[in-house]
């Protein structure tokens, strides 16, 4: 039945002539590549809580649908049935296993966030409503480009509706409980031990001491950034803090000679 569903997408493709398989394919890059930018931006620029809430349900997401894409094992629809064929170049960045679908874990959550953070106010609601469109678009784009089945999407949305709405009472509660917080963390890190265990032993001496040093880094500017914030505005130490965007693209090109990409230099113009 799902592999019928794509063929039929893939027939209509072909009588089209592929018109609308680069929309498709700029639909779900985007998803994957520029879409965060807006939680973040409300995150540093309107509402803190919000843009938290939905890059969290985010992060969790994606960390649940790599444990689910691992356990389950399934493969792409072109492997299990070779008359599927993906439609223009998606077939590049449709690696892994099939289900869940990544780029729809990644849309939905996202766009999730931010249509439940808009609709508090009734002149936002235009903008839930198209966020939620676009969530759906993003799923329909994976069937339409032949790399994911319906069921892989129908998953993946289904996780993301699962976390909003547990992200959403944990937030509710931390906000009445903000001395809980601190033990939600320690439960978080002890979750990723248990799950990543087997990794760590597989660590040498090399990767852990270069990840040593890159966590002490990392650790020490953002606790720069949080006592900077008792002196300075919270918007002066988020753009601080970006200045990495946008000096780390330029000293690999001067030492490595190494041009940025499209992504980095957008990171760089938007910093």
């Amino acid at each position: 039945m799902d592999i019928q569903y794509l063929l039929f997408l893939q027939e209509f493709r072909n009588r089209i002539n592929d018109a609308w398989t680069p929309f498709m394919e700029w639909v779900s890059m985007f998803a994957v590549t520029y879409l965060i930018l807006i939680p973040v931006f409300v995150y540093w620029c309107i509402d803190k809580k919000k843009g938290l809430y939905t890059l969290a349900t985010y992060y969790v997401c994606i960390a649940v649908n790599a444990v689910v894409k691992l356990t389950a094992c399934i493969y792409r629809p072109w492997i299990r049935d070779s008359r599927v064929l993906p439609a223009g170049d998606s077939i590049r960045t449709a690696t892994g296993y099939s289900f869940p679908s990544g780029h729809t874990t990644t849309a939905a959550p996202l766009y999730g966030g931010l249509a439940v953070s808009a609709w508090e106010k009734k002149s936002l609601r235009g903008i839930s409503v198209l966020c939620v469109l676009c969530a759906l678009l993003t799923g329909f784009s994976r069937n339409y480009l032949g790399v994911h089945t319906p069921q892989d999407v129908f998953v993946g949305i289904s996780e993301a509706i699962f976390w909003l709405i547990i992200m959403s009472k944990l937030f509710g509660y931390l906000e009445e409980h903000p001395e809980k917080e601190d033990w939600f963390l320690l439960i978080a890190f002890a979750a990723c031990l248990i799950v990543f265990h087997k990794r760590y032993r597989k660590l040498d001496k090399e990767t852990f001491l270069h990840s040593g040093v890159l966590g002490t880094f990392l650790f020490v500017s953002y606790l720069c950034m949080v006592l900077g914030c008792k002196y300075t505005t919270a918007s002066n130490a988020g753009f601080m803090m970006s200045l990495v965007a946008f000096f780390t693209p330029l000293i690999i090109l001067v030492q490595e000679h190494i041009v940025p990409g499209r992504v980095q230099i957008a990171s760089i113009v938007i910093t």
